[in-house]
């Protein structure tokens, strides 16, 4: 049996109703065939355990992961306050469910169980491991670490860090019929079968370098010896008491940090999130001391060249191994999306243009992005992952 897979998107008022509508749709596309597994992404203006049982109500026993989202994306485009479900058949994939709890309580550990669940389910190899962190509550880079601490160093991940409409105040993560929050979602997937990725972010670096001279974990204090907030104030004349009135994340949608990273073509970025009193800012994942940053610049242009980039390398890993994509599974930042503002859908049409109208897709806005280095998933000696923010990551599957 060939891998199928098919996407549907629920619309409906009722959290009930939406995830069995988009369920329901994405199951009519597979021609007959039982569902192995369902990815569902869901807005959090829904009722999150009714839209997981909505699902199940159409999906019955298949293996189920996803999270909250912060808007959905189809091959239409994308939707808010919606629920995207994929659903996938086929003898030649075979996945692995798992779920990592507590990551406020440690976030490499959550990474570790999730990892340590999923290996001892699995009964061959696996090939590759789509991860959907909560990283409000938890270092998004020490999920990852946790993550390949149990599976190696040069293991593919991909994800997305689950969102909630960009509130920044709560998400939730999905594994079969349980709803978690401050959780880690994840699944393994082996087979016999293709795989190509794509990562780009296109935010250009302006103004001279930094260094970070003093920082902990995902909290940066200075930077060449002074508060970090007065990168902000020196380039925009804003005060640290005016960036702390509401979430730093909101300038940084245009403007993040970025660091200078040996191995990437592009600068590795960082969504700074909170400023406190005396200048330190919080970020979605860590910069360590001694760390060389930018300040970042994004354009709508820029963005989707990168995007149109990520495609293009994509499709190059299957015409490689002269194979054809059967599905493909976006992982977008929320910075692109605030970015394009009302033409957020043209990235996603520049996309399909390259990975074929017919192909299924489905992704959601992220609140970070887990990727190897340079989308590299088949030359394992090269196959660095790492943790992005206003990245846009792309996994394709075929045969």
């Amino acid at each position: 049996m060939a891998i199928q897979a098919g996407v549907g998107q629920g619309s409906q008022k009722d959290p009930y109703e939406a995830g069995f509508e988009a369920c329901q749709a994405a199951l009519d596309k597979l021609e007959g065939e039982k569902a192995d597994l369902v990815i569902v992404f869901s807005s959090v203006a829904l009722d999150q355990k009714e839209v997981i049982r909505g699902v199940r109500n159409v999906s019955g026993d298949a293996l189920l992961v996803g999270c909250s989202d912060a808007g959905s994306i189809t091959s239409s485009g994308p939707a808010k306050n919606a629920v995207g479900v994929m659903a996938i058949s086929s003898d030649k994939l075979h996945f692995y469910t798992g779920l990592g709890k507590g990551v406020s309580d440690g976030a490499r550990e959550a990474g570790q169980a999730l990892a340590k669940e999923i290996q001892e389910k699995a009964k061959e190899p696996l090939k590759t491991f789509l991860m959907f962190p909560d990283v409000l509550t938890g270092n998004g880079a020490d999920i990852v670490r946790g993550v390949l601490d149990v599976l190696g160093e040069h293991f593919p991940l991909l994800g997305g860090a689950a969102g909630d409409d960009f509130l920044f105040k709560k998400t939730y993560q999905y594994k079969d019929g349980e709803v978690a929050s401050g959780a880690v979602a994840g699944v393994g997937i082996s087979g016999d079968f293709v795989m190509g990725a794509g990562v780009r972010h296109g935010w250009m670096p302006i103004g001279s370098s930094m260094t970070v001279t003093k920082s902990k974990g995902s909290v940066v204090y200075e930077l060449d010896g002074k508060p970090a907030a007065r990168i902000y104030e020196d380039y925009f004349g804003e005060r640290a008491e005016d960036l702390k009135s509401e979430p730093l994340a909101r300038l940084a949608i245009t403007y993040p940090l970025g660091i200078k990273v040996s191995d990437l073509d592009e600068y590795l970025i960082r969504d700074p999130i909170t400023v406190d009193e005396n200048g330190a800012i919080t970020c979605a994942a860590e910069i360590p001391e001694g760390s060389e940053i930018r300040l970042m610049i994004g354009s709508k242009d820029k963005a989707i060249e990168a995007a149109q980039d990520a495609a293009e390398k994509l499709m190059r890993d299957f015409k490689e191994k002269n194979a054809t994509p059967k599905f493909v599974l976006m992982f977008n930042c929320i910075a692109r999306e605030k970015l394009f503002a009302q033409k957020a859908n043209d990235e996603i049409q520049a996309i399909m243009n390259i990975i074929g109208k017919d192909v299924p897709l489905l992704g959601f806005y992220t609140y970070g992005e887990i990727a190897p280095i340079k989308g590299e998933v088949h030359d394992m000696e090269k196959v660095v992952s790492k943790f992005y923010n206003e990245t846009v990551v792309m996994l394709a599957i075929g045969e």
